[in-house]
């Protein structure tokens, strides 16, 4: 990958991520939320410390899953896509991906973290 190429993609997700932030049909808290987890993950400071083996990079998962979740399972996936850059097969590849990893999110979590409420329809 080019230097250019890896310019671009840092700059799309900027704009990706501050139009998504922007967008006012998600809750507040939401997005509130959603900081402090992604600090959460980036923080070198841990729920659990990553030396213990296996289960010491187990916190950083589920919170990685918890975002994903709300990212492609509760939010509605028009506010997601409105603003994606990079087009439909890359999109369907990442949602297929973070399904694997939105197992790990406990139910009465979702329930209990975010107040987005998706269409009926």
């Amino acid at each position: 990958m080019s230097l250019i190429t890896l310019k671009n993609f840092f700059s799309d997700l900027s704009d990706f991520v501050k139009k998504v932030s922007a967008d006012e049909r998600i809750p507040a808290r939401d997005k509130k939320v959603i900081v402090a987890l992604v600090a959460l993950i980036i923080s070198p400071i841990d729920i659990i410390p990553d030396w213990i083996p296996i289960i010491g990079v187990l916190d950083d998962l589920i919170i990685l899953a918890i975002v994903l979740d709300y990212l492609f399972n509760v939010l509605d996936q028009n506010i997601l896509l409105s603003h994606y850059p990079w087009g439909m097969k890359s999109y369907t590849w990442i949602r297929r991906a973070a399904k694997t990893v939105t197992g790990l999110t406990p139910g009465f979590i979702k329930k209990w973290i975010w107040k987005y409420k998706p269409e009926p329809y």
